[in-house]
C-alpha cells in the first residue's frame, strides 16, 4: 500500500537544518495552508492547517539555503503518524485549547516564489501570506 500528500503553502518561519550522528543533513520547516469558504449560514470561514515538513540529504541543504519565512512551496511526500495515536500530533495549549500538527516527510519540494516575491514578503509581512490558488501548478 502507498499514500502521498501534496501541499501548497507558505513557510511560517525560516528552515532549521541539523546533521544526524552519521553526518546526514535534515532540514525541518513549517508550512501553512489556507482555505477560505462560506459556511451554510453565510459566514466567511478562514481555515489554516499547519504541516511540519522534514527533508533529508542534498534536498535538505538546498531547502536550508534557499527557503525563508513566507516562501511559497509545493511539497509532495508522505504523512508520518504519531506513534501513540496513529493520527496527527496533538497537544493542549496554555489557554486550554487543543491543537494538532501533521508531520510530512518530503520527497519533492518545488519553490513557487520568485526571488523578488520572497524578498518583499520577508520585509513587509509578519504573518504568513495565504497561497494564491491561481498559481497552483495542477
Amino acid at each position: 500500500m502507498y499514500h502521498t500528500i501534496i501541499i501548497v503553502g507558505n513557510l511560517g518561519r525560516d528552515p532549521e537544518m541539523r546533521y544526524t550522528p552519521t553526518g546526514q543533513a535534515v532540514t525541518n520547516f513549517n508550512v501553512a495552508t489556507n482555505r477560505q469558504y462560506t459556511a451554510s449560514d453565510g459566514t466567511q470561514v478562514k481555515e489554516t492547517i499547519w504541516f511540519r515538513v522534514s527533508t533529508w540529504g542534498k534536498s535538505a541543504e538546498v531547502c536550508n539555503q534557499y527557503l525563508r519565512k513566507g516562501s511559497k512551496v509545493l511539497i509532495e511526500g508522505r504523512l508520518i503518524p504519531d506513534p501513540s495515536t496513529g493520527g496527527p500530533r496533538t497537544w493542549t495549549r496554555q489557554d486550554g485549547t487543543t491543537s494538532a500538527s501533521f508531520e510530512v516527510s518530503a520527497n519533492t519540494i518545488r519553490f513557487l516564489s520568485s526571488r523578488g516575491e520572497e524578498e518583499s514578503s520577508f520585509q513587509t509581512s509578519e504573518n504568513v501570506a495565504p497561497p494564491d490558488d491561481n498559481n497552483i501548478p495542477f
